[in-house]
């Protein structure tokens, strides 16, 4: 049984990124596929889906500052989108029952809620794989995201407890303790190097928060989140969320399967389904509006509403409680599973293009901007420094050091991590936050003082992105950009790409000549 789904998995995942859709997508198919010639799921997969969630709030809560998630536009967001979606999706339902359309006219007021509720949440899943597949998780648009997320799966929560009657037991208030403790934890982080052990510490403290969290009956999955942001601002957070990007995205599939095996639709099931995708354009409208009134800038509105536009897999979560109590039938379990995959599909395809349909329709989408921007989304520019390096990771920090010694007071770094700039500001190092991707940025740069521009970014994609939209505000300075191997070397530099080093060669170059320093004359002499 186990190779069966790893081969259909493998077939569809491979038969999807064929037609440039995401391989999840082929995931969610070769479930169907699996159910409808007679597999049932086993404890395999199951165990692989709670593993792949608990793993994936853990590495959110890496990557989250506390900071984030009390922002106006975050918990206002949040919490009056959810507000509206309740209040008008339920007034759409009763209409609904008056088409008499079949499976909506048996359902009552408290079912109508239910399942408005359920589908108020957007897919943590879904997002947070788009926004890594884009690299554009630490971006303005991806942080509100990931933020609204983390309050709509908050709210998830509160309503199981209240639901199931479970609510934290009276040792819950020990977790505290964890604040004492924390300087010992660290320590003992700090000890455990860069090898094989540093994804097993990442196990340790998803895994081992899961537990904790569930022993005072708090759901485990929120515990792995928050013990992740309690941890984030460790300098080793980023090193084990990288360590486990691989097993995630691996135990990801098993919840990409375990949708499928939710129970076999009838064509009329299929039919209320794509009734309730629907609705994705009025929870983007909210969403649009409701940052746009919060004074966001119009792209990241748009992106994020775009994003969040698809059904959650909490919500089959609260579905699948609700059939058990006997407060939703069964049949609709199935309709919002359906109905869940169909919008994972459609956002994962509409997302590919969304940059592309930015530039194309700007000035509608900027129309209902505010005239005042968030003092976040303002940016000031050197004004005499003409390189600029952006993505100031591993590779940016080298050639900033590097450049700093040969040119100083001519190079400043940007990147889209603010926490990143804030920490590269302490140590004296010129940085900025800004979005690179972002055609808004480009238009408040003044191009004509930059000279040379370095994309130190481990995306091709991104690296496309930002040269289309320097093409686009007519930049006329010279472009270079990295690459881990040949065919992608080949492709910037038909895109337009001035100069595109190869990652491993170049690291092979630099470690050559300074080497050569050690090499005395008297040594060649010898040889």
């Amino acid at each position: 049984m186990d190779f069966i789904w790893i081969l259909f998995a493998f077939i569809c995942g491979i038969a999807a990124k064929t037609v440039s859709l995401p391989p999840s997508i082929g995931y969610l198919l070769a479930g169907f596929l699996l159910h409808f010639i007679g597999f049932q799921a086993d404890d395999t997969i199951t165990e692989l889906a709670n593993l792949g969630i608990t793993l994936m709030l853990f590495t959110i809560g890496l990557k989250l500052n506390i900071n984030d998630l009390i922002k106006t536009e975050v918990w206002a967001g949040s919490l009056t989108h959810t507000s509206l979606w309740i209040l008008i999706g339920t007034i759409l339902f009763k209409l609904f029952l008056l088409m008499s359309i079949t499976f909506f006219s048996d359902l009552t007021l408290s079912t109508s809620l239910i399942i408005v509720f359920a589908l108020s949440f957007s897919s943590t899943v879904c997002v947070v794989k788009l926004l890594e597949d884009h690299g554009e998780l630490k971006t303005r648009h991806g942080k509100l995201a990931v933020s609204i997320l983390v309050m709509q799966d908050v709210m998830a929560v509160l309503f199981l407890v209240a639901a199931t009657g479970k609510f934290p037991s009276y040792w819950a208030g020990l977790l505290l303790l964890l604040f004492l403790i924390k300087p010992l934890i660290y320590k003992l982080i700090d000890n455990v190097g860069h090898g094989e052990l540093i994804p097993l510490t990442g196990f340790f403290l998803a895994f081992g928060s899961y537990e904790l969290f569930e022993l005072v009956n708090i759901k485990g999955d929120l515990g792995a989140l928050l013990i992740g942001m309690f941890f984030a601002s460790h300098n080793k957070a980023s090193e084990i969320s990288k360590s486990l990007l691989s097993f995630k995205d691996l135990f990801l599939i098993g919840f990409f399967l375990s949708i499928g095996f939710t129970a076999l639709p009838t064509w009329e099931m299929l039919g209320i389904a794509a009734i309730l995708t629907l609705l994705l354009p009025l929870k983007f409208i909210l969403f649009y509006f409701l940052f746009l009134k919060l004074r966001l800038r119009g792209r990241t509105a748009y992106l994020s509403a775009l994003i969040l536009s698809n059904f959650s897999e909490f919500g089959l979560i609260v579905a699948s409680l609700s059939t058990k109590e006997g407060w939703l039938p069964k049949e609709w379990l199935v309709i919002l599973s359906l109905a869940v995959t169909l919008s994972f599909i459609i956002t994962n395809i509409l997302y590919n293009y969304a940059h592309v349909f930015f530039a194309r329709y700007k000035s509608g989408i900027k129309r209902f901007e505010h005239n005042k921007k968030l003092k976040e989304d303002s940016f000031v520019q050197p004004c005499d420094a003409p390189i600029v390096i952006i993505g100031m990771g591993r590779v940016g920090m080298g050639a900033y050091t590097a450049l700093a010694e040969q040119v100083p007071n001519l190079i400043w770094g940007l990147d889209a991590d603010k926490s990143k700039v804030t920490w590269l500001n302490k140590n004296n190092i010129r940085a900025y936050n800004g979005d690179a991707e972002d055609s808004d940025f480009w238009e408040n740069i003044q191009l004509e003082r930059l000279e040379l521009i370095l994309l130190a970014l481990p995306s091709v994609q991104d690296i496309m992105n930002i040269t289309t939209q320097l093409k686009a505000a007519n930049y006329h300075g010279k472009i270079a950009a990295i690459a881990r191997f040949d065919d992608e070397r080949e492709k910037l530099q038909e895109f337009g790409v001035d100069k595109v080093f190869n990652f491993y060669n170049e690291a092979g170059v630099g470690f050559a000549n300074e080497s050569l320093s050690l090499f005395s004359p008297t040594t060649k002499d010898a040889v």
